[in-house]
């Protein structure tokens, strides 16, 4: 039986630091005609909620055509400064060797599980010369819901009608490095590795309830001991 590994991306293995909410305002201004005051919360929460909430804050109904208007616009912006994402950003240490050690194995199956929709997720990835390592055909992106959860079973229903394979609670994990995403790998029913890579210290992802917090990936060895013994409890 195989385990389906779910990689959260940006801060659990890139990091494009400020280019993210650059891109958000560019795209906010062509969509409303109007400035980007305010950016919603992007910690652990997909694109569609973003694009909703940052509209909300400036007064603006989330309805679906303004939704799907703003989402072209931010995809084909991502796409276009693709170049300046590897050179702005950073491949954070320790994920290509990881990536690199579990594709390697016959008893997982890499892909995605991300904020971001997912032309976004295939440009970040690409960026960095990463998207080989994950299967994008089986993943959950940020327009698929506006809430994290529901991605999990979405991404098993995905990976199930690929490999005809069954994957639940125990053999699905998601690696993340937001409160958000340990709540969404229980609620979605997956279990948990958390990255201290992001904004959250390692104490603030254990009381979200992360079975096995690491400090980043560099210890590829405990990394898969994490995913291997979290995915057999």
């Amino acid at each position: 039986m195989r385990t389906l590994v779910l990689w959260d991306i940006d801060h659990t293995l890139i990091s494009i630091d400020g280019l993210s909410r650059e891109i958000y305002g560019e795209a906010f201004h062509e969509v409303t005609g109007r400035p980007m005051d305010k950016l919603a919360d992007m910690a652990g929460k997909t694109d569609r909620a973003i694009v909703s909430e940052t509209l909300r804050l400036h007064g603006i109904a989330p309805a679906a055509e303004v939704i799907t208007a703003f989402a072209d616009v931010l995809a084909a912006a991502f796409t276009a400064r693709q170049t300046e994402i590897k050179k702005r950003g950073r491949e954070l240490p320790g994920a290509r060797t990881a990536l690199t050690e579990l594709a390697a194995r016959t008893d997982t199956v890499q892909s995605v599980l991300t904020g971001n929709m997912k032309p976004i997720a295939v440009c970040k990835l690409t960026a960095f010369d990463l998207q080989g390592f994950v299967d994008f055909e089986v993943g959950a992106y940020g327009l698929d819901d506006a809430a994290r959860a529901p991605l999990v079973g979405l991404a098993r229903q995905r990976a199930k009608q690929k490999y005809g394979e069954t994957f639940n609670a125990s053999t699905t994990v998601l690696i993340g490095d937001t409160p958000n995403d340990v709540d969404a790998g229980h609620r979605g029913g997956a279990r948990v590795v958390a990255m201290a890579t992001g904004a959250s210290d390692a104490d603030e992802l254990r009381a979200a309830g992360a079975e096995i917090v690491l400090p980043d990936l560099t210890d590829t060895d405990a990394v898969v001991r994490a995913i291997l013994q979290v995915s057999t409890t």
